[in-house]
């Protein structure tokens, strides 16, 4: 059986963009670094022991592993990094938003910076404080003025990162369209799997708007992706089902625990 509960509740605080940005760099630096049926051990000796971050100093090390493994749980007994690593060499350019989706589904500051995101269109310009009032909406009176000040740095460079933001420009960025690939759109569609949510439904999700296309478009794209045996789409009379039987198929473990 499953275990779905990995994708964190958002009305509970995990983050760690309180101090750093989800890393897309790091992560493909890390993936690239280790072997995919390699036990969660090597990761955290891969970042703290080998240094293929090029981080400074030993803490500085122990830190930025603990963060992306907060990020990306970095576990083959984990649904979420086990279909994140399945899915990471389909197309490069599906990767920032693998990653992206993948902190959103861990990270619950993150995921509340999304609605800035998704409420503005293409050319539109965002600055870093306008994450602010997304995040004490979801999370009101909970962080100091600094703390703040940091959360909405770390969001900033994060979509950008995703490809949400391009580079600034006198202080701001311009909202972009992120890239959408099979990918990225298999692994969207597994993350409201997951919460219980099924057919043409799973195309309405934060993940699914993340990916910044309309449904019809999302449905042809899940149709290359069931194509390339990432998921499996039906149609039929307008019914819509998908369904996961390569990336979520039944967990072994790696001997280090449960799967969050």
């Amino acid at each position: 059986m499953l275990v779905t509960n990995e994708i964190i509740d958002g009305g509970i605080r995990h983050s760690s963009i309180t101090s750093h940005s989800i890393g897309v760099g790091e992560l493909t630096a890390l993936l690239k670094a280790i072997d995919r049926e390699a036990p969660s051990t090597a990761y955290r000796s891969a970042v703290v022991d080998d240094n293929v971050l090029g981080l400074a100093t030993a803490s500085g090390r122990s830190w930025r592993f603990q963060t992306l493994r907060r990020l990306y749980i970095l576990r083959p007994d984990s649904v979420l990094f086990r279909a994140l690593r399945d899915l990471w060499g389909d197309a490069p350019e599906a990767q920032p938003l693998l990653a992206g989706l993948c902190a959103l589904a861990t990270d619950t500051v993150f995921r509340a910076t999304a609605q800035q995101i998704t409420s503005t269109t293409t050319g539109e310009l965002v600055a870093a404080a306008d994450f602010a009032e997304a995040v004490e909406a979801s999370f009101p009176a909970v962080y100091a003025t600094s703390t703040m000040s940091t959360i909405t740095a770390k969001a900033y460079a994060s979509w950008q990162q995703t490809g949400h933001l391009g580079r600034a420009s006198k202080g701001v960025k311009r909202r972009i369209r992120a890239s959408c690939e099979p990918a990225a759109v298999a692994y969207a569609l597994m993350l409201g799997f997951l919460q219980g949510i099924r057919g043409k439904l799973l195309f309405e999700t934060l993940w699914a708007k993340v990916l910044d296309r309309p449904t019809s478009h999302l449905l042809n794209v899940a149709s290359d992706a069931s194509q390339r045996g990432l998921l499996e789409l039906r149609q039929a009379g307008g019914v819509v089902d998908v369904s996961f039987n390569a990336l979520l198929r039944p967990l072994h473990g790696d001997g280090q625990g449960g799967p969050l």
